[in-house]
């Protein structure tokens, strides 16, 4: 994890970047938590070492993957609807902002006074954010390296004026209905009355399109869940072989959830945080939920944590949509 302390500050441009202390240790104790379970899991914020977050960005351009290209356009024809709920003295914050691609469909509508990506991914993100800053020169940039594991989500901003928080991408699905509902309680709680979240959330649809997007025909979403394995060999220094565990991701109509797993090829053991861990042939390691939501669903999540849904918009095909959501007060 994250300690929420901040410990190195740089300075370039318009850009300020705070790194968070990583704590080693914590996120060693989380990953064997998982490992240990008697239904082996990861968490999915260990996809996301340098590696992870390039192929993530591959994944978004596979001609399978529907929700990145489709809320493009939705943000890109809507950009001007968005901006009219923006005030002049607009501050506008991203968790989890990654390439920090999609902002830049709203930044020249919305032009606000600062903008605060975060995200897990150190380097990736500084890069992204000095890369922003020089496309954007009229544009403040403090990006901020953390995993949000601490009271706030949010950063202390020292100001009355409105944020409108960033949350594309369906991030929100790979929640549960109930961790959603946790976050979006402790979003609010950082947020006052007027403030506003753009949230992106993937939809109720044919289960054929569902398991495509994620089983795509180049294999970069299986490369993409198998290097979560690399990333845990580092935290932990553990001797996962890539090669010995394969791609698994199928829709779970039940639980209206696309669900992402890897399965063990073999029977075999595997050292990794000083435990040896057995998996037997065909046992499955759950890396990964992405949930699909109806809009009245959406709302009831809203309202629950203290938000109204004031707009939605939608494809012509009702694949995705993009919902602004305003603390109620």
């Amino acid at each position: 994890m994250l300690s929420s302390a901040l410990t190195q500050n740089t300075h370039t441009a318009a850009v300020t970047y705070e790194m968070a202390t990583f704590e080693t240790g914590d996120a060693r104790d989380d990953i064997l938590s998982g490992l240990l379970s008697t239904q082996k899991y990861l968490n999915p914020k260990y996809f996301y070492d340098q590696r992870g977050s390039e192929l993530f960005e591959a994944i978004t351009r596979t001609s399978e993957y529907y929700p990145t290209r489709t809320e493009r356009r939705l943000l890109q024809r809507h950009a001007a609807d968005i901006a009219n709920w923006c005030r002049s003295d607009a501050i506008m914050l991203e968790p989890g902002s990654g390439s920090c691609e999609k902002v830049r469909l709203l930044l020249e509508a919305i032009h606000p006074q600062l903008y605060v990506p975060m995200d897990i991914s150190g380097e990736f993100l500084r890069q992204s954010a000095l890369k922003l800053a020089a496309e954007y020169p009229w544009l403040k940039v403090r990006a901020i390296c953390s995993d949000f594991s601490g009271q706030s989500l949010l950063p202390e901003l020292d100001t009355d004026s409105q944020k409108v928080v960033f949350y594309p991408g369906s991030t929100i699905g790979n929640m549960s209905p109930e961790q959603a509902l946790i976050f979006l309680q402790r979003l609010s709680k950082d947020m006052q009355p007027g403030d506003l979240l753009i949230l992106g959330v993937d939809l109720r649809k044919d289960p054929e399109i569902l398991n495509a997007a994620y089983n795509d025909a180049q294999g970069i979403t299986a490369e993409f869940n198998l290097n979560i394995l690399n990333h845990v060999n580092q935290i932990t220094g553990g001797d996962f072989n890539v090669a010995d565990f394969s791609h698994q991701a199928f829709f779970n109509e039940t639980d209206s959830r696309i669900e992402m797993h890897l399965v063990s090829r073999k029977e075999q053991v595997v050292h990794c945080a000083g435990r040896d861990l057995h998996f037997s042939r065909g046992e499955r390691i759950h890396t990964e939920n992405s949930y699909k939501y109806s809009l009245e669903e959406i709302s009831e999540l809203a309202a629950n944590a203290g938000f109204l849904r004031r707009e939605s918009w939608l494809d012509d095909g009702a694949l995705f949509s993009v919902n602004l959501l305003e603390i109620s007060g």
